[in-house]
């Protein structure tokens, strides 16, 4: 992953594990009109996020969290 886009995957990430967020909601915080940075499709891909009702953070993503010293929020 480029160097200009981890960190804005890792934020993606983390916001998104935060509290619950609709598909919709993330789409309106997380959009861009550059197709050069695809902040989205990049977590997908990755199998960090799930795109479901409510968006989900994935293990492998819980994971890119702790890695990069973000905590993780708890379960449940």
């Amino acid at each position: 992953m480029s160097q200009v886009m981890e960190p804005l995957v890792l934020d993606l990430v983390e916001w998104a594990a935060q509290q619950p967020r609709s598909y919709a909601e993330a789409m309106e915080a997380w959009r861009t009109s550059c197709p050069r940075l695809t902040v989205w499709e990049e977590a997908i891909e990755r199998g960090f996020l799930l795109r479901a009702e409510p968006l989900r953070v994935t293990p492998l993503g819980l994971r890119f969290l702790s890695e990069h010293g973000r905590p993780a929020p708890p379960p449940g």
